[in-house]
């Protein structure tokens, strides 16, 4: 069992249909772009459900997840997001940690508006994860193909500067999954019109959220130390996105929910990212 195993695991959407196209060890791949550029890390999430009018559960929880795992070691941390989840990022972000909103804006504006942004931030990478990016239309669109541009910032130009970066999807219409953009429609469960940003590395999950614990687990491995939170953090986390006014994805629906898992459901495959850590760690002593 590996972490990519784990975070693939229960694949609804047929996204674990890339896995050829990345490397074997795409989590190790993607943590290494991270650790080997320490500093600050600017995190991008935030997914807008036109159907609820809200921010989804898909994103931010995993953005927190390695912002706290990050600064644990030494990063400063930065989240940005549009005024749709800057609230719920507002609500869980750590307390040493930062939010800036990127206003919703046309192309010359958001340009400008990353430009400066960089400049201010210094970042040494960046990390999308749950992000809607833009199509080669230049249109932003959700799973089910409706054009939701008008809600979304064009945070992808953070990601056109060159700075090392990981992008973490599990749709194709996500920031990273440029990376893979000619395979994508090939796969007939995934978006017709997928995202054209590209990031360094690419992890693809069952859910993004997967996709961020799979990131710190595989940080994890590389520092010899359990980076992850605990399950009663992480349940805590989801609810508090909701009290915040984050809703399910699919349903629209305001429950803790992710992607259409239950909470248990959900944590399932942290827990099972807390045993592979544990049973290498074992293994590593035994030795």
């Amino acid at each position: 069992m590996t972490i990519e195993d784990i975070i693939l695991d229960r694949d609804k959407r047929g996204i674990a249909a890339l896995r050829p196209h990345l490397p074997a060890d795409y989590c190790d791949q993607a943590a290494r772009v991270v650790l080997d550029n320490p500093g600050t890390a600017i995190i991008v999430t935030g997914f807008y459900i036109i159907t609820a009018g809200a921010t989804e559960t898909d994103g931010p929880p995993g953005a927190v997840v390695i912002g706290n795992a990050l600064q644990s070691i030494g990063y400063e941390v930065v989240y940005v997001t549009d005024r749709y989840s800057l609230e719920v990022m507002e609500g869980t972000a750590g307390p040493d940690s930062s939010v800036v909103e990127f206003p919703i804006a046309g192309e010359e504006e958001s340009r400008s508006f990353a430009k400066e942004l960089l400049s201010d931030i210094a970042p040494s990478v960046i990390i999308g994860i749950e992000r809607c990016g833009l199509t080669s239309e230049g249109l932003y669109r959700n799973m089910r193909g409706v054009d939701i541009s008008e809600y979304n910032a064009k945070a992808d130009y953070l990601f056109e500067s060159g700075i090392p970066s990981v992008g973490i999807g599990d749709g194709g219409n996500e920031i990273g999954l440029g990376n893979l953009v000619d395979i994508i429609p090939t796969v007939p469960s995934l978006v017709r019109m997928p995202c054209v940003t590209t990031t360094s590395a690419l992890v693809i999950a069952s859910v993004s959220n997967w996709g961020g614990y799979g990131l710190v687990a595989a940080m994890s491995k590389i520092k010899g130390k359990n980076l992850l939170p605990s399950i009663k953090a992480e349940q805590a986390l989801v609810n508090r996105n909701v009290e915040l006014g984050a809703v399910d994805g699919p349903s629209g629906e305001a429950v803790p929910m992710v992607d259409g898992f239950t909470l248990e459901e959900n944590s399932q495959a942290l827990q099972e990212l807390q045993n592979l850590l544990s049973a290498e760690d074992t293994a590593s002593s035994a030795t």
